[in-house]
């Protein structure tokens, strides 16, 4: 036996309903259809959505379409652990978002570092970010590092 002699099993497959062939063929004339209206024309049935003509629940709800409010004012950051400090970083170096991105823990795109504290710091470390958690906080000051906060800038709000 070889693949080109595999066939399926006898009754498998059923020959496709040709629709729309003359009244001889039991499907003829309005082919299943029914008589008039919407869905007995050709392009007529309408998706599960469609509400009449009325605007559907989809296109009135605004997270339905993936489209809602988006704080202009939230600050992304980017989370950094201490166990990466340890990684990339000697004993007594200055730790900057420069240096960051420069050993490839942070993107260049990235406006505001976070510092947190998963793993384990043995190296005294002065580190400079925007955001630092208190176990990283407490984990670089107990290694004999330093920790310097930089400002967060936020802008666009209105004032009267």
């Amino acid at each position: 036996m070889k693949l080109h002699d595999i066939k399926p099993a006898k009754g498998a497959f059923h020959k496709a309903k040709r629709k729309g062939m003359g009244i001889a063929a039991g499907q003829g004339r309005t082919a299943g259809r029914g008589q008039k209206g919407q869905k007995s024309r050709a392009g007529g049935v309408k998706g599960p959505y469609f509400e009449g003509g009325q605007l559907p629940l989809v296109r009135k709800l605004p997270f339905a379409r993936g489209v809602g409010f988006k704080n202009p004012y939230r600050i992304e950051y980017a989370p950094i652990n201490v166990a990466a400090l340890e990684q990339h970083f000697a004993a007594g170096a200055s730790v900057t978002p420069e240096a960051l991105v420069k050993a490839g823990l942070a993107d260049k795109g990235d406006k505001y570092l976070a510092i947190l504290g998963s793993g384990d710091l043995g190296k005294a470390l002065n580190v400079t970010a925007h955001k630092f958690s208190a176990i990283a906080k407490e984990k670089i000051e107990k290694a004999g590092g330093s920790v310097t906060k930089l400002e967060v800038k936020r802008g666009g709000y209105k004032t009267r």
